[in-house]
């Protein structure tokens, strides 16, 4: 017969203990261990009886003193089920806590992850909150209907699993995207998809460091999960600061190997990199054998003039890893990012993404191929650009109009966030706390640094807050400025 509890139940011989305290001794203790979860319906008397070759009163009254504790609920009519209590710690419990050098553990993951800037609890739905894009303009419906298709036409083929680098209708419709977009040389043979860009950036660190040898430059102030996943994978990481210009990278130390940038709309400044710059550094790659790579997080959204080209189309050395994700432009839910990987790189990095994670989400990957191949993808670009457009001209204005006394925006061209240095920074602690007040999901720029900024600064994000609504919270965070008294020169 099939077991009646999802465990198994250790019960004397005849004459030897009382079966009836045994039985509830055992249900109880997997109760307070969550082997018998709360709301769970016990098995009938009289089945636990047949399959445990006991008398029936004998579990009758198990579970009767069960019920006397209150650990289990009788139903009048159905059967009784398990209470909700929560499970009573053992004595000692405390030598189970976590230890901050447990010698089990990685010494990399003694400490609690660094989760890098987050936006505090309890965001209004209209907020400055940084690198998230607007819910309310995507189209759902459509979505939705590209789901199903690609729902039944998997449905039709046999269980496999897909691709590691990605289904081959996704790859050419990702590539055949980003030359449209970006004028990244491509094509689908040299872009492997990922869950996102940041197991783009874990993967890349898994096949370009050498632990304990090989030197990763990361911006600074910039992006916290640069900074740890290439720290996490054993590479020494340094710091090299960021000015209106982007990267300065005459400061690169010579011993640099592996170079992470934004180019295009620097994170968290707004920067992009001068085309000056970018030659330099394509030019410092070749001559120290480093590799650059390149993070176009939300490179679709560019405003003004004609962007400059990313540095994978200047790139004519194969030096570059171009990573981008469907995050900003689409969802962040999706978790489809992708990196287009020189051909020399191109095994090592597939097969890292093989004993990572073998394969992405297929039907995800149907549905968003067909959202891309359908022209969908472009055409909510271009929707969300004009939106985003008005939306970074309004917090421009604003800022000019009723903050230009404390903030000086920096130079940008593209994204979700517009970020402005604080004029004098002996005010920046009281800035920076009223504009959490009254400018809520805006942070400071020190959260994404490694050493205390030359300049304080605060990014404030444009994609989820309407350009109508920017005004009124600017006004209310100069009126706030003027009465604690932190007049600007």
């Amino acid at each position: 017969m099939e077991p009646v509890f999802p465990f198994d139940l250790a019960l004397p011989a005849r004459g030897q203990g009382s079966l009836t305290q045994v039985l509830h001794q055992q249900l109880r203790a997997a109760i307070l261990d969550g082997r018998l979860a709360a709301g769970a319906a016990l098995p009938a008397t009289r089945r636990v009886a047949a399959v445990l070759g006991i008398a029936r009163n004998t579990v009758v009254a198990a579970y009767d003193l069960l019920m006397a504790e209150g650990y289990v609920v009788p139903k009048p009519g159905a059967k009784a089920t398990v209470a909700s209590i929560a499970a009573r710690r053992p004595a000692n419990a405390a030598r189970h806590l976590p230890k901050p050098d447990d010698h089990r553990l990685n010494p990399t993951y003694w400490q609690p992850p660094f989760m890098g800037p987050t936006a505090p609890p309890g965001l209004p739905s209209q907020s400055f909150r940084i690198g998230v894009p607007d819910h309310r303009h995507f189209p759902h419906a459509l979505w939705r209907q590209l789901s199903a298709q690609s729902l039944r036409a998997w449905a039709k083929s046999p269980f496999r699993y897909p691709p590691t680098e990605g289904i081959p209708a996704l790859r050419e419709a990702i590539a055949q995207h980003v030359a449209f977009a970006r004028a990244v040389a491509c094509t689908g043979e040299d872009v492997i998809v990922t869950s996102g860009a940041q197991q783009a950036f874990d993967l890349l660190a898994r096949l370009l460091v050498t632990p304990d040898r090989t030197c990763v430059a990361v911006e600074d102030p910039g992006y916290p999960t640069f900074r740890t996943t290439f720290t996490n994978a054993g590479a020494r990481v340094v710091a090299i600061p960021v000015d209106d210009e982007g990267l300065c990278v005459d400061q690169l130390p010579n011993d640099v190997r592996v170079i992470c940038v934004t180019p295009s709309h620097q994170s968290p400044t707004g920067v992009a990199l001068s085309l000056r710059r970018r030659t330099a550094l394509l030019d410092f790659a070749r001559k120290h054998d480093a590799v650059i790579i390149e993070d176009d997080y939300d490179g679709e959204f560019r405003f003004g003039g004609r962007p400059l080209d990313a540095l994978q189309t200047l790139d004519c050395d194969a030096l570059v890893f171009y990573v981008g994700t469907f995050s900003k432009s689409l969802f962040p839910a999706l978790r489809k990012g992708f990196v287009v990987a020189p051909a020399w790189a191109r095994d090592g990095l597939l097969a890292a993404k093989l004993y990572a994670d073998s394969h992405c989400d297929e039907i995800a990957q149907m549905t968003l191929a067909a959202f891309i191949q359908g022209g969908h993808l472009a055409r909510h670009v271009r929707k969300m650009r004009s939106l985003y457009a008005a939306r970074r001209e309004a917090l421009l204005d604003g800022m000019r109009r009723e903050l230009g006394a404390w903030l000086d925006p920096l130079p940008s061209e593209a994204g979700l966030h517009l970020a402005a240095r604080i004029r004098e920074p002996e005010h920046a602690g009281r800035i920076i706390a009223a504009t959490r007040r009254h400018a809520p999901g805006a942070q400071s720029i020190a959260e994404y640094s490694l050493t205390p900024p030359q300049r304080p600064a605060l990014s404030f994000g444009y994609g989820v807050i309407d350009a109508e609504e920017i005004a009124p919270a600017l006004s209310r965070l100069r009126r706030a400025l003027e009465v604690t008294g932190t007049e600007g020169g």
